[in-house]
């Protein structure tokens, strides 16, 4: 980078630099999201809910399909990856 670049692109460094740390947060985020330890974690803790009377059967159950589909998520490309794989050696 070039003297004169430089010092017309130094108003954007800040933008630059939020731009990185949210690009961080969203990573962060989304392995968290997908993490299967974590999706473990939360559905044990909404089984403890349940078995604590904190939340009702029908929540109990939208809350754990909707985990559960995130989890079954996780796996599905690498399942369905072997599944073709097995599809052409056949």
């Amino acid at each position: 980078m070039g003297l004169i670049s430089g010092i017309l692109l130094l108003p954007l460094a800040p933008v630059h630099g939020v731009v990185w740390i949210a690009e961080r947060l969203q990573d962060a985020a989304e392995r968290e999201l997908h993490d299967p330890a974590v999706i473990r974690a939360q559905l044990s803790e909404l089984n403890r809910e349940l078995d604590d009377e904190c939340i009702s059967w029908e929540e109990f159950e939208a809350e754990e399909e909707r985990l559960l589909d995130r989890l079954h998520g996780c796996a599905a490309p690498v399942g369905s990856y072997r599944a073709s794989e097995g599809d052409n050696h056949g």
